[in-house]
């Protein structure tokens, strides 16, 4: 069985050999560009993976792995636009080295390019793969609605906030894990079962999300550190510190994210300072180990063998713990 880093290498290899050198090249430049910024690959990898995992020929899930690389850096594209993000993976996000258009553009011809990946899997199983990549794809943007309801919204409830990052970031994690189990022809069972370990590790790794943005280094992140505060995004960070708050530092917490100016020091520093007033970092923690508690659950009904287990074991550690 290969290696975590084997799978990226091969990942890396196919997209850095593969480039789209189409024209117009206005179009296809800030796709080269997104998809050579490198970052985890954890999607395509987790598509590898699971095909090896369930000893599934690695060769045949390539492409669909591709695919969903290539549809989330779409739904990158278009997020960064909507959330005013600079920086990605430690440099300019596409609208912001060229513009907003542009941006829009080529982020709708990588969701037809990643479509054009996943038809060069094996023909018997392009119902199955097409059923979940259209049904991943469908809640990934639900939950991005979701997302831009709650800028405006008065009040969003703790349930609402997860069930938001359960469409827009869990599902794909635990779709990639199907989409590999299902070209390694496993059971509807052991299917179900793989894409619940993902979704739960994913929930826990958008919460690890949340935590670096507003307490990680940005020059490990790769992203602007405070970018969630500084845009008054109600993340279960602030959800939860608003939970807790007696009355006073509720309405100051309220007050806060009304400011605009995303310039504001002040305002970082002591929306940081309730948060750790009402130890949110480490409830946010708890929370994180609640859904790791789940995936294992669901990944202990899988048939495999101690040394496959471990490896989903290990991956999901190391997404609870990452820096970046």
């Amino acid at each position: 069985m290969l290696t975590i880093e084997d799978y990226q290498r091969i990942i890396k290899e196919k997209i850095d050999n593969r480039p789209f050198d189409c024209k117009p090249a206005e179009l296809y430049d800030p796709i080269n560009y997104t998809m050579k910024l490198g970052g985890k690959r954890l999607r395509p990898t987790l598509t590898l993976l699971a095909c090896d995992i369930f000893d599934g020929n690695v060769d045949e899930a390539i492409n669909a792995a591709l695919g969903l690389e290539t549809f989330h850096n779409f739904t990158l594209l278009h997020d960064d636009i909507m959330d005013k993000a600079p920086i990605r993976r430690g440099e300019p996000t596409v609208y912001k080295k060229w513009d907003a258009n542009r941006a829009i553009l080529s982020g709708d011809t990588m969701m037809v390019l990643a479509y054009d990946y996943l038809l060069n899997s094996p023909k018997d199983l392009l119902f199955d793969l097409f059923t979940v990549f259209n049904k991943v794809g469908k809640e990934v943007c639900e939950g991005q609605q979701f997302d831009m309801n709650f800028e405006t919204a008065e009040t969003v409830s703790i349930e609402e906030y997860l069930e938001m990052i359960r469409l827009k970031t869990a599902v794909l994690i635990g779709g990639s894990l199907r989409v590999g189990s299902i070209i390694a022809r496993v059971s509807p069972e052991q299917s179900e079962l793989i894409y619940d370990f993902g979704e739960n590790i994913g929930m826990a790794f958008q919460l690890q999300d949340d935590l670096l943005d507003a307490f990680g280094d940005s020059s490990v992140f790769g992203k602007q550190t405070g970018g969630d505060i500084k845009t008054n995004k109600k993340t279960y960070l602030y959800l939860k510190a608003l939970d807790l708050a007696n009355t006073e530092d509720y309405k100051r917490l309220k007050y806060l994210y009304t400011i605009t100016d995303e310039d504001n020091q002040d305002k970082i520093d002591e929306v940081l300072q309730l948060f750790n007033q009402y130890k949110i970092s480490e409830l946010t923690r708890n929370l994180m180990e609640e859904y790791y508690d789940k995936a294992m659950k669901h990944l202990n009904k899988i048939p495999l063998i101690d040394s496959k287990q471990k490896v989903l074991v290990d991956l999901a550690d190391t997404l609870m713990k990452r820096d970046n």
